[in-house]
């Protein structure tokens, strides 16, 4: 029997996330720290209009660009928040969460070979969707002592004339790294001279902690060769509506609703009515969530201080990225250690890029009263490994 599967999808690694998760679903009494969601319910006014929406039999399909109300929403946030204008009308895509954004924009601007620069560590699906849409994957290995930003001078390195797209992944998951405007405009010069283009994930743009995000679509000469995508799953704690959106020029935009015409149709219709009203009314929603996630952030700082755990600070999304590279062990078997002797789940480094070693990725997207407990296991396991040493 002739093989039935593509070599292709065969050769990519399994998320490295998954492995601990399996692990802690049939660890009862375990303490996780390792998701990436927001521990709070989604607000109940958008909650509310999904309701709504469903009692009122609103389950049709919709465009594919998704509803118009939405997507004109969506350009009135984008401009409110970060000062970048679209046209509701060919600009805007509605899609099946950010992840289906990543991959849609990848394949619509990809030709066979074309390489995408992907700056690690950074979040699990770049590296394989770029892979999918037939690139050739080169990875930016960011660096701790820059705060795991990307510079202008890493940038220029890894550009080849096969080059075609940078991937921006900042906020950053796993690291909490931001770029600000003055890291932005480096970068950009580097772009438009070099003539690539950006695919700009910002997911996490408004869990940001005394920075204000910068969108490089709203730079000089860069809307132009930007795709910003960005979603509801983080900042409106909505992982489970599966609603996300990508913005940018009408030529690619046209490319990426074709894939998505055929292979999705169209994002869930009660979650593109419950989308607008997150858009409309959610400040004052957001504001509480980050300000709840900025108190964990710091409480994690201080008492890695008091550990004598490295951490640099991370301005954005709500991940701590320590270094545990004194133990002398792999992240993964720093974290298989932890989880087995204080049941307690992070993720290694690695999962992320192999630069990611030496690191652990831990989410503060969890209760105060958790982080503590989990906390004192921390240290706990850190102090049997000192006192080995």
């Amino acid at each position: 029997m002739r093989d039935p599967l593509s070599k292709t999808v065969v050769g990519l690694k399994p998320s490295g996330i998954r492995k601990f998760f399996d692990i802690v679903s049939e660890m009862d009494d375990a303490i996780s720290l390792g998701v990436g969601e927001p521990d709070f319910d989604t607000p109940w006014h958008i909650r509310d209009e999904g309701i709504y929406t469903l009692e009122k039999g609103k389950t049709f399909y919709t465009s594919n660009s998704g509803l118009k109300e939405l997507r004109v929403e969506i350009c009135n946030y984008l401009k409110r928040k970060y000062n970048v204008e679209y046209e509701a009308n060919g600009e805007v895509l509605v899609t099946v969460g950010g992840s289906e954004a990543i991959d849609l924009g990848l394949r619509a601007m990809i030709n066979p070979g074309d390489e995408v620069l992907i700056p690690q560590p950074s979040y699990v699906s770049y590296e394989p969707c770029a892979i999918l849409a037939g690139a050739k994957p080169v990875i930016i290995n960011l660096k701790a002592e820059n705060e795991f930003r990307l510079t202008a001078e890493e940038l220029i390195e890894a550009i080849t004339p096969k080059t075609k797209v940078l991937v921006l992944p900042f906020p950053n998951n796993p690291t909490g790294a931001i770029m600000e405007k003055k890291d932005l405009e480096a970068i950009a010069k580097v772009i438009i001279e070099k003539d690539i283009f950006v695919l700009s994930d910002e997911i996490y743009s408004e869990l940001t902690y005394g920075r204000k995000h910068v969108s490089i679509a709203s730079l000089p000469g860069m809307k132009e060769r930007t795709i910003l995508i960005n979603g509801f799953s983080k900042a409106f704690a909505m992982t489970g509506w599966r609603l996300g959106y990508a913005c940018g020029p009408a030529k690619i935009m046209e490319q990426m609703i074709k894939i998505h015409q055929f292979a999705i149709m169209c994002a869930p219709t009660n979650s593109q009515y419950a989308g607008i009203d997150a858009l409309r009314n959610s400040d004052e929603d957001v504001e509480m969530m980050r300000d709840t996630y900025n108190g964990r952030r710091r409480y994690l700082l201080h008492t890695f201080k008091e550990l004598g755990l490295d951490c640099f600070e991370p301005y954005g999304a709500f991940y701590v990225f320590p270094c545990i590279k004194e133990f002398g062990m792999s992240s993964e078997e720093f974290a298989t250690k932890l989880l087995e002797e204080e049941k307690v789940a992070v993720v290694p480094g690695t999962a992320f890029g192999e630069c990611g070693e030496g690191f652990l990725r831990i989410s503060y997207a969890y209760s105060l009263e958790d982080l503590k407990i989990a906390l004192e296991h921390i240290k706990s396991f850190i102090e049997r490994l000192r006192a080995r040493k």
